[in-house]
This record gives structure tokens, C-alpha cells and sequence, in this order.
């Protein structure tokens, strides 16, 4: 693969979904990774033993969640011994089966942020060995996470399993002897938790989520990659535009895409639709940020109507409601290359009626209109692990498919245009809330004579432990505040959100104490360090 070769990772041979194609070519065997909770397709030659070759592997990788895979690689040969005392091997083999059926439908918690669930017994058709995203599940078997099994009431969409699908035979015959060692070419091993690992396709999540007025948004799991819950008719299944190709890579659309606005996010977008195939054209208002993508093969747009007009589908990636406006309607901007058919996907966040405002002068020119803010950071644009919002025309959003799946890990269809606008700013009010919080623990615990590392490390052991808590509180220690999420922005995020609750008379009173930490910060030059830098409004 691209990736070139790691270190050997222990796992175990399991059965394959019944709907999961095998791949071509030379035998292999459905295999999931301890610790990672991973699976993937393992061709024969790259399986070892685990006991032969446990201590070498071992001196290959010291890594921290290598070896917290081999812990639990040992607690489940413990699990099994004991029960192979207990019973035969064929209740054994049955019981691990029913244990595996069991497992569908779980979804993803805690550190695994980077991707979203496909659990071991669900794994969706066209998982293939050189792809690049791998499936995830939540935990190990008898994980009490209380998680729906929407996954289990899937319908098929894509005809009946090609004649080659059975179930996979074990050579061995211990259960114990089923744990190996893959050296896997074409997968990357992550050597920590803040570097996310992703597979093709079949994982990529899209949720279609009508609103109606149940408390609660149902959703139900379908084949290919679309989750949807219909008000009319219960459930029905709906196949994306851009299929799975054979071996289980994206197809990238043949439609033509643009991109406007190249900065944190913007960037490692691009650079994930140019690694999947698409065909791109970039605009930036600083043109010298284009040159690094036209190296990589994206043509060069002079101005946004260029792109527009010679694009099928142009995104736009800004900072706030005035660029995100002077992108549109400004000279030469959007809507002067806007003729009927052309589609506009504004990813930028921004308060609703900026985004209906946009919506309507799009489509009164006859184009097609999507919103799709995106939650993440640089780290996760540029891994193409966003979670993506979106809300407007149901059809473009199919259209995208391939390029959601390219720079992102799971997608939501919220209905109808401002939908997704007001969750971004809910969900960036709740991360910019929780970073002050954070930056104000560590500061009170300064200045009381408390150790700032323990603190980090007494919150890493509790309920509040998150990739996200982790990697601030690591920037903070360090000293370092390199933008992943400007300060800036998050600002900006929190007082639109204000704005919302402002509109519906609802309270945001936590939202606008941290807004006003980050008004200092930005008053002490933080604008453009990473939101992190809000720990500099409280020191002394």
C-alpha cells in the first residue's frame, strides 16, 4: 500500500459478516485487531503464530497502545482458557459466534473519535486490505455501552451476496490458536491516540435525519452508507450516487469539483479529494496558497465565478458570515457563475440566516443548494476525519458522497437549509465552553500550589477523559499553541451561538462567560493561536 509496512499487530481470525465480500486474489482471513478494535481483510502469508513470535514483536513495537493490545491479547486467552475448561470446543466456537452477533450495531466512544462504529459482526460489503480507513469497534466483548442495534435491522440494497461469500473456515482448532500477528502492508498501526486511522468507504457514516417533532431523531442503518429516517414512510433505504468501488476504495465522482477558501480546514480537504481521485480546482484570496495543490494536480481557478461556472459542484471553506457572504455576492464572487444545474456546498460555520440568505440568491439563479459545516480541527481535516453537518438539497447532498467520504468520517443530512448552521454552533458553544473550563482548572490549580500534570492526569482516569481534554491540556504543558481551531473563530462561534439563543429568548449563560475569557484572550493577542491559548487570559 501507499502507507508502506509497520510493525506486526496482534489479532484474532473471526468469522466475516455474511454480507462482506471477500477480496480477490490470494486467501485471507477476516481478522480483529486487539486494542484498536480494528478489522480487516489479512492475506495468509502476513499471519503469524502469536506465541512464536510474541517476544520479537514485542521488541519491534514499545509503543503504549501496542502494548495495551497485548494485554489484551493475555486477558483474552485467559477468558478463553477457562472456558475451554469449562466446556467443549464446539460450545466454545458456538458461544464466541453468538458473542460476536451480539457486538452489531455498537458505535464508537471515548478515544475511538477518529471513526465511526462498524462493529465485527457488521462490517458493510467492499472491505478489501489496501483501503484507507479500518472499521472500529466500541470496546471489547461484555462492554456495557447502551448503544442502539440499528445496524441489525438493515435491509439489504445491493442484491445478493456474489456466490463467493461464506463464512470463513478456521484452520485452527483452538480458539486459543485463532490469535495472530498480521504484518500488514497498507495499514498504518496508530503509534498514539491523537493520530486517527481510517479505512475506505464501507465505514463512512451518512445519517439522514428527518425533523419531526419526536423528541428523539431515529435513524436506521442500510446497506451502502446512508442512515436515514423517513416522516412519511418509517424507513426507506436510499443508495448513494457514488458507489463502492470492487475493491472497496472510494470511486470518486466524475462530476467536477471546486474548492474555495484553502486555510485549516479548507487545506486538508482538498488534499484529501486530490489522494481520492477527484478532480479539483482551487481559489484562494491569497493565490500563493493554491500552488502547493496544483503540484498535487488541482487546476487553478482565477477567480470564485471561474470555478463556479466551470465546476459541477463548488464547496466553499471561510471564516465567517461576512467572508462567507463576500464569497457569493461580492465582484466576481459565486453567484456570477451560478446558471441553472450548478451546485454550491458552503462548509463554512455560520449563523442560519447568513446561510438561508445564501441559499436563496443560489437557488433563485436556478443552482442547487447544500450547507455542510464541518466539526473538527486541522489534525482531522487533514486525516479526512471531520464529522460533517449537513442541511438543504437532499439530492446534492448524494451527489457528495464520494467527496464527504474523502475528507470525512461520518456525514448528517439535517433537513431543511439552517438546520446544520444552528448544530454547528451548538456543538462549537459546548467544545468552547469546555476549553475554558479546562484552562480555568489547570490555572486555579497553578496558582493553590497544585501540579498541573497530575490534575491532567486525575481527569485522564475519570469520566471526563477525552482525546480532546488530553491533547489542550498537553498544548498548555508544553507551552505550545500552534492553531488546530484559531482562537478567533472560536470566539466568533461562541458569540453566534449567543446570537441563537438571543433569537429563541433561551438562556446561554455558560457560553457567554467563556465568551468573555476569549474576548481577553483575543484582547492579549491570541487571536491567531489555537483556541488553547484561552489559557493565557488567566494568568496573572
Amino acid at each position: 500500500g501507499k502507507l508502506g509496512r509497520y510493525p506486526p499487530w496482534p489479532g484474532k481470525i473471526v468469522n466475516p459478516p455474511k454480507d462482506l465480500k471477500k477480496p480477490r486474489g490470494k486467501k485471507c482471513f477476516f481478522v480483529k485487531f486487539f486494542g484498536t478494535e480494528d478489522h480487516a481483510w489479512i492475506k495468509v502469508e502476513q499471519l503469524k503464530p502469536y506465541h512464536p513470535h510474541k517476544e520479537e514483536m514485542i521488541k519491534i513495537n514499545k509503543g503504549k497502545r501496542f502494548q495495551q493490545a497485548v494485554d489484551a491479547v493475555e486477558e483474552f486467552l485467559r477468558k478463553t482458557k477457562g472456558k475451554d475448561q469449562a466446556s467443549s470446543h464446539n460450545s466454545t466456537e458456538e458461544k464466541n459466534r453468538r458473542n460476536s452477533s451480539e457486538e452489531r450495531g455498537k458505535q464508537s466512544t471515548g478515544e475511538e473519535k477518529r471513526k465511526a462504529s462498524l462493529p465485527e459482526g457488521k462490517v458493510k460489503k467492499g472491505t478489501g486490505e489496501g483501503k484507507k480507513r479500518v472499521s472500529s469497534v466500541s470496546s471489547e466483548r461484555g462492554s456495557k455501552s447502551p448503544l442502539k442495534r440499528a445496524q441489525d435491522q438493515s435491509p439489504r440494497k445491493r442484491g445478493r451476496p456474489p456466490k463467493d461469500e461464506k463464512d470463513l473456515t478456521i484452520p485452527e482448532s483452538s480458539t486459543v490458536k485463532r490469535v495472530m500477528t498480521g504484518t500488514v502492508a497498507g495499514f498504518k498501526w496508530p503509534p498514539s491516540v491523537s493520530e486517527p486511522v481510517k479505512d475506505s468507504d464501507p465505514h463512512f457514516h451518512h445519517f439522514l435525519l428527518s425533523q419531526t417533532e419526536k423528541p428523539a431523531v431515529c435513524y436506521q442503518a442500510i446497506t451502502k452508507k446512508l442512515k436515514v429516517c423517513e416522516e412519511e414512510t418509517g424507513s426507506t433505504s436510499i443508495q448513494a450516487a457514488d458507489s463502492t468501488a470492487v475493491n472497496g476504495s472510494i470511486t470518486p465522482t466524475d462530476k467536477k469539483i471546486g474548492f474555495l477558501g484553502l486555510g485549516l480546514m479548507g487545506s486538508g480537504i482538498v488534499s484529501n479529494l486530490l489522494k481520492m481521485g477527484h478532480t479539483v480546482t482551487v481559489w484562494n484570496r491569497t493565490a500563493e496558497k493554491c500552488d502547493l495543490f496544483i503540484q498535487e494536480g488541482a487546476r487553478l481557478g482565477r477567480t470564485p465565478a471561474e470555478v463556479v461556472s466551470t465546476c459541477d459542484i463548488t464547496f466553499a471553506c471561510v471564516s465567517d458570515p461576512k467572508a462567507a457572504k463576500d464569497l457569493v455576492l461580492g465582484p466576481s464572487g459565486v453567484l456570477q457563475g451560478i446558471r441553472p444545474g450548478k451546485c454550491y456546498v458552503d462548509m463554512s460555520t455560520v449563523d442560519a440566516d447568513t446561510v438561508t440568505e445564501l441559499a436563496q440568491v443560489i437557488v433563485s439563479r436556478g443552482g442547487r443548494f447544500l450547507e455542510a459545516p464541518v466539526s473538527g480541527n486541522q489534525q482531522l481535516s487533514n486525516d479526512g476525519m471531520l464529522v460533517i453537518l449537513a442541511a438543504g438539497d437532499r439530492g446534492l447532498y448524494e451527489d457528495c458522497s464520494s467527496c464527504f467520504q474523502a475528507m470525512g468520517k461520518t456525514s448528517f443530512f439535517l433537513g431543511e437549509v439552517g438546520n446544520a448552521a444552528k448544530m454547528m454552533l451548538i456543538v462549537n458553544m459546548v467544545q468552547g465552553s469546555f476549553m475554558a473550563t479546562i484552562a480555568e482548572g489547570l490555572t486555579l490549580a497553578q496558582v493553590t500550589g497544585q501540579s498541573q500534570q497530575t490534575l491532567l492526569d486525575i481527569l485522564n482516569q475519570g469520566q471526563l477523559a477525552s482525546i480532546f481534554l488530553d491533547q489542550k491540556c498537553q498544548n498548555i504543558l508544553q507551552g505550545n499553541f500552534k492553531p488546530d481551531f484559531y482562537l478567533k473563530y472560536i470566539q466568533k462561534d461562541l458569540r453566534l451561538a449567543i446570537a441563537l439563543g438571543d433569537s429563541v429568548n433561551h438562556p446561554t449563560p455558560m457560553a457567554a462567560a467563556a465568551n468573555e475569557v476569549y474576548k481577553r484572550a483575543k484582547a492579549l493577542d491570541q487571536s491567531d493561536n489555537d483556541m488553547s491559548a484561552v489559557y493565557r487570559a488567566y494568568i496573572h
